[in-house]
């Protein structure tokens, strides 16, 4: 399945592998057959590193048309490394692989996936034993291991057996919601994608009549990247605004991300629904809150209204995972649809947190409850805009950004500068503005919170004019 001959004949061809925010991504012409058996040798290497000898492993692949194929290359690496493989019998989201881990008491686990990148990218991650996002020391131990393929004794290899991970997780989300959604219409868009015969199953097992959207597996996505945004679910925005349906749900390509359409609202701001989560989760609990440091100010409100209190992280879902551990936190979650709870697995769900959302919907309305949060705890606003910044600038322009921090911003004095994701400036009327290098794309994100969309917009124009001088 080598997809550039040339590519895979690189001198070195480790020096194409780079472990991200959420593993390793890139495009076809780079990511190929060689460099996923190196990727899958360096991941059995660690685990020897590790203590973990010749313990179970799972593998698991999403919906692109090469994934199966290099997920099939992973296993064989492994089992040539001795380790029993757990294989998914098709394409499945990456939470029921973390879940898997979990739950069946594997080594750790490796998810082929490029989440919502084009159908041109694949990608490649690794879940340790604990279910939760690999840290910076797992994903830099795993690069240091880069090389080709070193199998034991071929009478030592492990057995490669597939597995459905679809009825484990299912049967986990059921006990772990227990809802009624009998009398809830729900419309889900899977976009062609791995939440199929997944999130729309569950939803439907928990009594929800469903109305499916591209929930037929297309390699290209029909023509769209898997990104659940509002520009993306246009006929899922229409079937609930037209009352086929109470309620929207969308997952990204890997369904590890949610994303939610109401009647009142169209497509829910995720920071909206990360408050409306928490708000119902603390009517029969209590504990604090993780959020990225892109995550609305909102959270806060309710934390304190509670007397709870709030973690902030940076952006990226690892720490989120790490700071949940750490705090023993009820939900932790991030601006960009990801979400998980206490009792879960450490690892954004978006296929548990749609059966989750279902529920709420069906005790209270989401724009109900969303509009008393409102009302409650203030009116918020956020939106974020991309800046193109080559990689190898990004750090540079932090670094020049640090140095020309402004006294003001649209306006109004930064009382205080955050710098735990790049720079955030918080601003005496209570809004601010944060700037940060993406870790997926050659982009710096720039978001702004504030008390109205207008404000919201101001404050983004003036995080540009910052910004893109030093690009």
């Amino acid at each position: 399945m080598d997809t550039d001959d040339g590519a895979a004949d690189d001198a070195d061809p480790a020096a194409a592998i780079t472990f991200g925010t959420d593993g390793w991504r890139a495009r076809l012409s780079e990511f190929t057959d060689e460099r996923v058996r190196m990727v899958a040798q360096a991941v059995a290497s660690h685990l020897a590193e590790e203590g973990y000898g010749d313990a179970p492993v799972g593998v698991c692949y999403d919906a692109r048309p090469t994934s199966r194929g290099f997920a099939e290359e992973v296993s064989r690496v492994l089992a040539a490394n001795g380790h029993d493989v757990v294989l998914s019998d098709r394409d499945r989201p990456t939470p029921l692989l973390a879940w898997a881990v979990v739950d069946r008491g594997l080594a750790g686990g490796v998810m082929v996936t490029a989440s919502h990148n084009p159908p041109e990218y694949n990608g490649v991650k690794f879940i340790p034993d604990d279910g939760a996002p690999a840290l910076p020391e797992v994903t830099e131990a795993i690069e240091a291991n880069l090389a080709a393929p070193d199998p034991v004794a071929p009478d030592e290899y492990g057995r490669i057996r597939e597995a459905d991970l679809a009825a484990d997780h299912a049967r986990h989300a059921r006990a772990f919601v227990d809802a009624d959604l009998s009398g809830l219409t729900v419309a889900y868009d899977a976009m062609h994608a791995s939440g199929r015969d997944t999130t729309d199953a569950l939803l439907e097992e928990a009594g929800a009549d469903v109305v499916r959207l591209r929930c037929d597996r297309d390699p290209e996505f029909g023509g769209t990247d898997p990104e659940p945004s509002a520009e993306n679910l246009e006929e899922l925005i229409a079937t609930v605004e037209d009352g086929e349906a109470d309620l929207g749900v969308a997952n990204d390509g890997d369904a590890d991300r949610i994303a939610l359409v109401t009647p009142g609202r169209g497509f829910l701001d995720e920071n909206l629904f990360f408050a409306a989560l928490y708000d119902h989760l603390l009517a029969d609990d209590r504990g604090p809150a993780v959020r990225t440091v892109s995550t609305t100010y909102l959270i806060d409100r309710l934390a304190e209204a509670h007397g709870q209190s709030v973690v902030e992280t940076a952006v990226g879902f690892k720490w989120v995972a790490r700071a949940m551990a750490e705090h023993n936190a009820l939900v932790g979650g991030e601006e960009s649809g990801g979400f998980t709870v206490r009792g879960h697995v450490r690892e954004k769900d978006g296929v548990l947190v749609a059966l989750l959302a279902a529920a709420m919907a069906a005790e209270e309305p989401l724009d109900d409850r969303v509009d008393r949060l409102l009302l409650t705890h203030g009116a918020i606003h956020q939106d974020k805009v991309s800046v193109d910044c080559p990689d190898d600038r990004k750090a540079p322009v932090i670094d020049e950004l640090g140095d020309r921090i402004p006294d003001a911003v649209a306006g109004q004095s930064v009382d205080d500068v955050v710098t735990t994701d790049g720079f955030k400036l918080l601003l005496a009327d209570g809004s601010w503005l944060l700037v940060r290098p993406s870790g997926t794309e050659p982009k710096l994100r720039v978001y702004a919170e504030g008390e109205s969309a207008d404000r919201v917009a101001e404050l983004l124009d003036a995080g540009r004019d910052l910004v893109e001088p030093l690009v």
